[in-house]
Order: structure tokens, then C-alpha cells, then sequence
């Protein structure tokens, strides 16, 4: 159920489908930064990273 949230929300705010698909797998999957390979830190970084960046965007929008 997390996994679908996160996923969606991802996607809602332009991320690559897979990419939504791999990062909410990785952040309900809850290891530990010491368990997950240099790719998946750095994937779920940059997707986390754009979403907050989408998100500030749009509530500046909706408050104007």
C-alpha cells in the first residue's frame, strides 16, 4: 500500500515511471543507507530531490 502511494506520488510530479516504480520500492523496503548499493542511494537522491523541487513549484504557484 506505501509502495503504490509513493509511486504515485512520484509520478504525479514527473517522475520516470520505472525510476517512481524502483525509488518506492527502495523507501518502503525501509534498509538501512549501509544495505543499499551506490545506485539505489543515488536514484532515490536525484527522484527525491526533483519531487521536493516540483512540489515547492507548484504550492508557489498555487499561492499566487
Amino acid at each position: 500500500m506505501k509502495e503504490e502511494f509513493f509511486h504515485t506520488e512520484l509520478v504525479k510530479r514527473g517522475v520516470e515511471y520505472h525510476k517512481a516504480a524502483e525509488v518506492a520500492r527502495i523507501l518502503v523496503s525501509g534498509k538501512s543507507d549501509e544495505l543499499l548499493t551506490d545506485k539505489e542511494i543515488q536514484l532515490a537522491t536525484q527522484v527525491c530531490r526533483n519531487w521536493i523541487i516540483q512540489r515547492k513549484r507548484l504550492a508557489f504557484i498555487h499561492e499566487q
